[in-house]
C-alpha cells in the first residue's frame, strides 16, 4: 500500500510542473471565450465565467477524459439564445438542470457510446450550421447592435446593418473598427507570432490590444458593464446567479421545457464526446471513458442549472491548448478553473475595460472557422450522399432551428442506412455453351431483397453450373444464406451445381461463412 502511494506521489511530482504551465495557457484561452460565448448566448458575460469555473474545478476532477477541458461552448450558443428569448433567464437554469440530470442518467446507464453513434455528416453539419448562426448574430453585436432575430434574418440583415453603420452611426463604425482589428490580430498572431510567444492565445492578444486601443482613443463604444442590468455588478460576478424557484421547478414537466432539456442534453453530449474522441488522437496517455465523461458533464450541468448559468460541454479549442501546452493529468483542467475563480474574485474590475465588439469579433472568427466547409473532402470519400446530408443539415439549422436541423439530418442518415440495407444489384453473366452462370452480388443481401435473389435463382436453367461472387457485397444475412442452401439442394436434383466464392467474403462475414459452409456440407450428405 505504501509503495502504491509512493509511486502516485512520484508521478504527481513528475507531472505537476507541466500541468501548472498548461493550466495557465488554458486559462488564458478560456477567459475571452467564456465571456464571448455568454454574450453570444444572450446572458451576462459573468455567467460564462461561472460555467468555466465549474467546468474546470468540478468536471475536471471527475472527467472520464482527463485532458479534456469543459466550459461554455460555441456549439450551444444559438440554442441557449433561443431558450433565453422564449423562456427567460429564470427558466434557463431549470432547463440546464434537467439536461444535466439526463446526461448523468445516460452516463450511469452506460449510454455514452450511443451518443457517439451520430453520423459524422450530421455532427459536422451541426457545427457548421452553428458557425453560420454565430457569425450572423455576432456580426451585429460587433457593430454594437443587437441581433435581429432568426438565423436567416441575421444573415440577410448584415448588408443593411453595414449601410446604416457607415451612413450615420459613428459609434457603430468605431465598434466595427475594433472588431476588424481583433480579427486581424487573431489571424496575424496565428500566422506570424514567434514560437516562444505563441503560448499566448490569439484571442487573448486581440482582446488585450483592443482594450488598449479603445482606452487610448477614448472610444464611445459598448463595454462589458453595458450588458449588465446593473453595471455595478461587474465587481461581483456572483450577482448573476439565479437559483430555481419552486414555481419554475413546477414547469419542468411542460412539454416545451422537456424538449428544450433533451435538446441541450443531446447536443452537449454529442459535442463533448466528439471532442473527447478528438483529444484522444492528440496524445498517448489515458483513453477516454465515455460513460464517466458523460456522467461528469451531467453533474457539472446540474450545478450550472442550479446556479442559473450557462450549460457546458467538453471544448476542443481549450482541450487542444491543454495537450499542446504539455498537460499530463486532470490537474491542468482543474487548475484552469482555479485561475478563472481567482480572476473573477480578485480582478473583476478589469472586465469594465473590455469592448463588447472585441469579444463579438472573437465569436465571429470562431463562427467562420466552424462554418468553413473543411469537412467536405473527408465526407466525399464516403459518397456524395454524406455531403448532401451535411448540406441539408446546415440549411435546415439556419432556416428553422438547431433541433429541427439536427433531427432532419439524423432522419436522412437513417434513410440512407435503410437504403444501404435494402439495395442489392445482381449482375447475370451466362455462358450458354458451357452451361455456366456467374452471379455477381453487390450491395446488401438481406431479408428485404430475398425475393429478388430468389427470382433470379429461379431463372437459372436446370443442370447449369452456377457461381456466386461476393466481392462487392457489403452484407448478407441468415435468410439469404438459407435460401442459397435450400436452392442448392433443389438445383442438384436437376444435375446442376452451385459454387460459392467464399474466399471473396470479407473477414466480417467469417462466422456466417463458416456456419453456412457447414450447413451446405451437411445438406450434401
Amino acid at each position: 500500500m505504501n509503495t502504491q502511494v509512493s509511486m502516485k506521489l512520484q508521478g504527481f511530482r513528475a507531472t505537476f510542473g507541466s500541468d501548472v504551465l498548461a493550466s495557465v495557457v488554458v486559462f488564458l484561452v478560456a477567459l475571452p471565450l467564456c465571456m464571448g460565448v455568454a454574450i453570444a448566448s444572450g446572458v451576462p458575460p459573468t455567467a460564462g465565467l461561472i460555467t468555466g469555473i465549474i467546468g474546470g474545478i468540478v468536471v475536471g476532477a471527475f472527467a472520464g477524459s482527463p485532458l479534456q477541458v469543459s466550459g461554455p461552448a460555441a456549439g450551444l450558443t444559438v440554442l441557449v439564445w433561443q431558450l433565453v428569448q422564449h423562456h427567460g433567464m429564470a427558466m434557463l437554469g431549470v432547463i440546464v438542470l434537467l439536461a444535466g440530470c439526463i446526461q448523468l442518467l445516460a452516463g450511469l446507464l452506460k449510454l455514452g457510446q450511443w451518443f457517439r453513434a451520430v453520423s459524422p455528416a450530421v455532427i459536422h453539419g451541426m457545427l457548421a450550421g452553428i458557425g453560420v448562426l454565430i457569425f450572423a448574430s455576432q456580426f451585429h453585436v460587433m457593430l454594437d447592435k443587437k441581433p435581429i432575430g432568426s438565423g436567416i434574418q441575421n444573415f440577410s440583415g448584415i448588408p443593411q446593418a453595414l449601410m446604416d453603420t457607415f451612413s450615420s452611426d459613428t459609434t457603430s463604425v468605431q465598434a466595427l473598427c475594433i472588431g476588424l482589428l481583433s480579427i486581424a490580430l487573431i489571424v496575424l498572431w496565428n500566422l506570424y507570432a514567434p514560437t516562444k510567444l505563441k503560448v499566448l492565445p490569439a484571442p487573448l492578444v486581440a482582446v488585450l490590444v483592443s482594450v488598449w486601443v479603445a482606452a487610448a482613443l477614448h472610444l464611445k463604444i459598448k463595454y462589458i458593464p453595458d450588458l449588465l442590468a446593473n453595471p455595478a455588478d461587474i465587481n461581483n460576478i456572483w450577482t448573476v446567479i439565479q437559483y430555481p424557484t419552486l414555481e419554475n421547478l413546477k414547469r419542468a414537466l411542460d412539454p416545451d421545457i422537456l424538449t428544450a432539456a433533451v435538446s441541450v442534453a443531446f447536443i452537449a453530449s454529442a459535442e463533448t464526446l466528439l471532442s473527447a474522441s478528438a483529444v484522444d488522437q492528440l496524445h498517448q496517455g489515458v483513453r477516454t471513458k465515455y460513460d464517466k465523461e458523460l456522467a461528469s458533464q451531467g453533474a457539472g450541468n446540474i450545478i450550472c442549472g442550479f446556479l442559473g448559468v450557462l450549460p457546458m460541454t467538453g471544448v476542443i479549442v481549450r482541450s487542444t491548448a491543454n495537450v499542446e501546452a504539455g498537460g499530463k493529468t486532470r490537474i491542468s483542467a482543474i487548475l484552469h478553473g482555479v485561475w478563472l475563480l481567482l480572476f473573477a474574485t480578485v480582478l473583476p474590475f478589469t472586465l469594465s475595460y473590455i469592448p463588447v465588439a472585441s469579444l463579438a469579433a472573437v465569436l465571429v472568427f470562431t463562427g467562420y472557422k466552424l462554418a468553413y466547409p473543411k469537412a467536405v473532402p473527408g465526407l466525399l470519400k464516403f459518397g456524395k450522399s454524406e455531403v448532401a446530408i451535411y448540406i441539408v443539415t446546415i440549411v435546415m439549422i439556419v432556416a428553422s432551428n438547431l433541433l429541427e436541423g439536427v433531427l432532419i439530418g439524423l432522419g436522412l442518415s437513417l434513410l440512407k442506412l435503410l437504403q444501404a440495407f435494402s439495395h442489392m444489384n445482381i449482375q447475370w453473366d451466362e455462358d450458354i455453351v458451357e452451361n455456366r452462370v456467374h452471379l455477381h452480388l453487390k450491395g446488401a443481401a438481406t431479408l428485404i431483397r430475398l425475393p429478388k435473389l430468389a427470382a433470379t435463382l429461379d431463372e437459372v436453367r436446370p443442370g447449369a453450373e452456377v457461381h456466386i461472387h461476393f466481392e462487392h457485397l457489403d452484407y448478407i444475412d441468415h435468410a439469404c444464406l438459407d435460401l442459397l442452401s435450400n436452392w442448392e439442394k433443389q438445383h442438384m436434383l436437376t444435375g446442376g451445381s452451385l459454387q460459392i466464392e467464399w474466399e471473396e467474403l470479407s473477414s466480417k462475414f467469417h462466422q456466417r461463412r463458416t456456419g453456412a459452409q457447414k450447413k451446405l456440407a451437411l445438406s450434401n450428405v
